[in-house]
């Protein structure tokens, strides 16, 4: 069984690389792995901290807010150094290089695959959206700084609700259409359209808790938002 995860940057590295919660999350990994012979991880890495810092940096200098894709491709390539830790720290375990682009990979490798950000466009979360597509995952696992996706932003919004379901036809309507770099949503505007198309559900959890994560992967009760089909 192949299970995609979608890493999120935001907690590889907040805004240096943290280094406790990379040992962790490994750490039950690797535990998930020995206690199941069948079952086999792709992650998808996200840039963080590094990327939004360079990026802002990049418009700053150019003394412009303008979106182009040069601010994408920084972006970009802090997904792939935050990759290439990941897929480091796997060591045998994850023998093939840090995949950049999906649409190419042919076959997987051993028991785990370590990707990174691919093109302008969208964000790393597209990637695993087309790498469950392509090893035929039902699932994928978008693991952030977040619990749950929420009816409204509730950095602005004290009524915001926490929800544990939702279409994708309204949970596209909370985080819109269009992909900005550095952009920060619960997935991917681009990639939940993608994912509504070919039918794949998505789990919003918070990666810091391992507790949870260990459930989430084990199929037990489990804190977060499951993200599939329309409304109801």
């Amino acid at each position: 069984m192949v299970s995609v995860i979608s890493l999120g940057g935001s907690i590889v590295a907040p805004d240096s690389v943290d280094r406790n919660f990379v040992r962790t999350f490994s750490g039950l990994i690797k535990g998930v792995l020995d206690s199941d012979p069948d079952q086999r991880f792709i992650i998808v890495v996200g840039g963080g901290g590094p990327a939004r810092q360079w990026q802002a940096a990049y418009r700053a200098i150019n003394e412009s807010e303008a979106i182009d894709d040069q601010a994408d491709w920084i972006g970009i390539m802090a997904t792939r150094l935050n990759a290439q830790l990941i897929k480091a720290v796997f060591g045998d375990q994850c023998t093939q290089e840090v995949v950049t682009d999906p649409s190419a990979v042919s076959a997987f490798v051993g028991r785990i695959l370590v990707a990174a950000g691919w093109k302008p466009g969208f964000s790393s979360d597209y990637d695993a959206v087309v790498l469950a597509e392509r090893f035929q995952a039902g699932t994928v696992y978008n693991l952030s700084n977040i619990e749950q996706v929420y009816d409204a932003d509730p950095r602005t919004n004290p009524d915001a609700n926490p929800l544990e379901r939702i279409s994708w036809k309204n949970f596209r309507a909370l985080v819109g259409e269009e992909w900005i770099p550095g952009k920060n949503v619960p997935f991917d505007p681009v990639a939940s359209k993608y994912a509504a198309e070919i039918g794949l559900r998505v789990i919003c959890a918070a990666g810091w808790n391992v507790a949870n994560l260990e459930a989430l992967f084990t199929g037990k009760t489990f804190v977060g938002t499951v993200i599939e089909g329309e409304s109801k």
